[in-house]
């Protein structure tokens, strides 16, 4: 399964290259707000961070409505800039959301790590990794967080409930899934994140949450099954055969194929 979802992204991704851009485009712009803009507002930390709160959220809301987008994709299909203003109005609760819960963790890094671990005791040390690894488990989940809200559920209080049943269900899946999105951070890096970005990992995570739920649909025609042993390779017929197989010579000059 694994390998069939690395392949469909990249197949995806190659065949929007220029929509997976200008989405990236605009979250580099939206990232302009809270990066750049505190630093005109230096005089007054009260109003830089504010400013920098209020535009990780905007980022989020961004990511949230994009989300959405790059789910056509994943569903063989596409879209335009009409349906990236619709899904803002659908999506901006969870951008939200997901954002507050992102300050959250950051402060938890920034504020409640150190404060603990200078206790200097076995208490402190306790606590501090409680918060660390309470913090692992939550990365590990709600990076799953948008594809869950896209494909599953609408109510947030579900989503959250969603994100931790998905990851302690599918840990292999998330951690693999993690390691995936920091080498694609980093391939972007030198891409100056215009491609794949942060549209290509929304995209990779939409393909994993796709493709794992044929599991569950597959469990709930057999539920005496077992679970370890799933059939992926009868599963992803249909899949492959709509994804097709593709030369490096259809890469370059599709026309000529």
């Amino acid at each position: 399964m694994i390998g069939f979802l690395i392949k469909k992204t990249f197949f995806d991704l190659w065949d929007n290259m220029f929509r997976v851009a200008l989405i990236n485009i605009g979250f580099i712009a939206s990232l302009a707000i809270p990066v750049l803009l505190p630093s005109v507002l230096e005089s007054v930390p009260a109003a830089a961070i504010a400013v920098i709160v209020i535009g990780v959220l905007w980022c989020f809301v961004y990511l949230s409505a994009a989300a959405l987008c790059v789910k056509s994709i994943s569903d063989y299909g596409s879209f335009g800039f009409r349906d990236f203003f619709q899904n803002l109005k659908l999506a901006w609760p969870s951008g939200i959301v997901l954002g507050l819960i992102v300050l959250l963790m950051l402060f938890l890094v920034n504020v409640g790590i150190p404060f603990y671990l200078a206790m200097d005791s076995m208490v402190g040390l306790l606590l501090a990794a409680v918060i660390f690894w309470t913090l692992v488990v939550g990365i590990l989940s709600f990076q799953f967080f948008f594809a869950v809200r896209a494909r599953l559920d609408t109510k947030l209080s579900k989503v959250i409930k969603k994100c931790f049943i998905f990851f302690f269900d599918n840990p292999g899946l998330c951690f693999f899934s993690l390691l995936h999105n920091i080498v694609i951070l980093v391939i972007s890096a030198l891409l100056a994140f215009l491609f794949p970005g942060p549209a290509g990992i929304l995209l990779y995570m939409d393909e994993a949450m796709r493709l794992r739920l044929l599991k569950y649909d597959w469990l709930e025609e057999n539920p005496e099954a077992d679970r370890r042993k799933i059939p992926w390779d009868a599963l992803l017929i249909e899949e492959r055969e709509k994804t097709g197989t593709r030369s490096f010579k259809n890469f370059i000059f599709p026309w000529k194929d």
